[in-house]
């Protein structure tokens, strides 16, 4: 079972730049795009729609073009939900989830506070909400993959400049120790979501974000921030993953894991 994740900081400027050529020939089983940047009745050409997936789309209702997020699949799912039920998170377009069987898959598009201190607050009040929704779908019994850019690094590891960031929004002390902490887990038994990457590559340094200022992707000043999140049940089935470095559809790299059946 092949996964991708990818923001595509524009769905139809991806496009225009082959990202559905190249997904075509990856033939993935589920693909989660963030930033799609569109209304869905603006994606009625025919490559939005490509051929064997089924797509579904969620659009920011509170500002048109912003945000948004969707999933493509060969498998028809048994449901999708689109609403976590905080209006301020799921109105701009930033959760959709496909439901195959006892398999979850989650396309996620996490705030940036990058843009000032207003938007940092966001942040800040979306990951302590939605730290207990995780904290049930991790022990729910079904098996999850959240796949999505979480804009949050994790260790020097995942960027290139660590010290000149401690004070940016990304790779401030609270970000990081928020999703450490959902990776490192709670309670007594330490049970916590599985970094694909970082399981498969326990000391790997690859980016899968570069600013487009200067010659960041260039010289490979990056950030790691895409992610996919599995429940502990999927440790066992991870095969092997690859952040698509030279496949330049948007200021992210595509995130594609590949899964034991």
């Amino acid at each position: 079972m092949r996964i991708i994740s990818f923001n595509a900081n524009g769905i139809r400027s991806a496009a225009n730049k082959g990202f559905f050529d190249w997904l075509r020939q990856q033939k993935a089983d589920v693909t989660c795009i963030q930033e799609t940047k569109a209304q869905e009745d603006q994606l009625t050409d025919p490559m939005f729609r490509p051929d064997g997936h089924h797509c579904f789309y969620k659009d920011a209702t509170t500002k048109k073009g912003y945000s948004g997020v969707a999933i493509y699949s060969k498998r028809e799912p048994d449901e999708v939900r689109t609403s976590l039920g905080r209006a301020s998170f799921d109105d701009e377009g930033r959760y959709i989830e496909a439901r195959f069987g006892k398999l979850s898959v989650v396309s996620f598009y996490i705030p940036s506070g990058s843009s000032g201190d207003l938007r940092q607050g966001f942040k800040f009040e979306v990951m302590e909400w939605l730290k207990p929704v995780l904290d049930e779908w991790l022990h729910s019994g079904r098996d999850y993959v959240l796949c999505g850019d979480w804009n949050i690094v994790r260790s020097a590891l995942d960027i290139r400049n660590w010290k000149s960031n401690q004070k940016n929004s990304g790779c401030l002390p609270p970000e990081r120790d928020w999703l450490n902490g959902l990776c490192d887990g709670s309670g007594p038994k330490k049970i916590g979501w599985v970094d694909t990457y970082r399981e498969l590559n326990p000391d790997g340094e690859d980016y899968t974000w570069w600013s487009n200022r200067g010659a960041a992707r260039a010289n490979n000043v990056g950030w790691r921030i895409d992610y996919q999140l599995v429940t502990p049940t999927m440790r066992s089935r991870l095969k092997a993953c690859a952040i698509e470095r030279e496949q330049r559809f948007s200021d992210h790299a595509p995130f594609v894991v590949d899964y034991r059946e």
